[in-house]
């Protein structure tokens, strides 16, 4: 199993490698923010503040980033971005209707036009049957449009190459979003 693990991590970051160092799309979003005058805000939860220190890697940052938090307890879901507990409850804090609430959170106390939210299971503990290590939800939205995706990565990635995982698709989907709406 270790071999295996090994094997899947490489991979991995071997496919990466050059996006990392170049932060392809890092750039690309922050090319379409400052075009666009658009404001970002993101609520990180299993991406532990991941996705805005990449898109801070970018020199000029603060024309786009506007604020950003680190909600890893349910607690502050529901004090920082107003997150109803009820949401938590029925459908569990990894799921789309709390990744949505997180982003509808974000646009309606913070002021921000684009708001990005994750929520998911990094591992290697948390995991239930419903509800796997490698899933993510990712919600998006601004004033018009609101989305959740629900993305699974390996299970066998370890957790810092997990969150690097779950970074880059919300990279992804968010350049993604932009460039459909903007």
């Amino acid at each position: 199993m270790f071999l295996k693990r090994l094997l899947v991590n490489s991979i991995f970051i071997i496919k990466n490698i050059v996006p990392i160092i170049l932060l392809s799309k890092e750039k690309k979003i922050a090319k379409l923010l400052i075009r666009n005058a658009l404001r970002l805000s993101i609520a990180e939860s299993c991406t532990g503040g991941l996705i805005s220190s990449r898109l801070t890697d970018i020199s000029g940052s603060s024309r786009y980033i506007f604020q950003n938090f680190v909600t890893y307890a349910n607690v502050a879901k529901i004090s920082i971005l107003g997150v109803n507990p009820q949401t938590i409850e029925q459908n569990g804090v990894v799921s789309a209707q709390v990744a949505i609430e997180m982003v509808e959170g974000l646009l309606n106390k913070y002021n921000c036009t684009i708001a990005l939210a994750t929520t998911g299971i990094a591992g290697p503990l948390g995991a239930t049957e419903t509800k796997p290590v490698g899933l993510i939800y990712i919600g998006i939205a601004d004033k018009k449009n609101k989305k959740s995706y629900k993305f699974e990565a390996n299970p066998l990635l370890y957790r810092r190459i997990m969150k690097y995982a779950f970074s880059t698709k919300a990279l992804e989907l968010l350049l993604d979003f932009i460039k459909e709406n903007y």
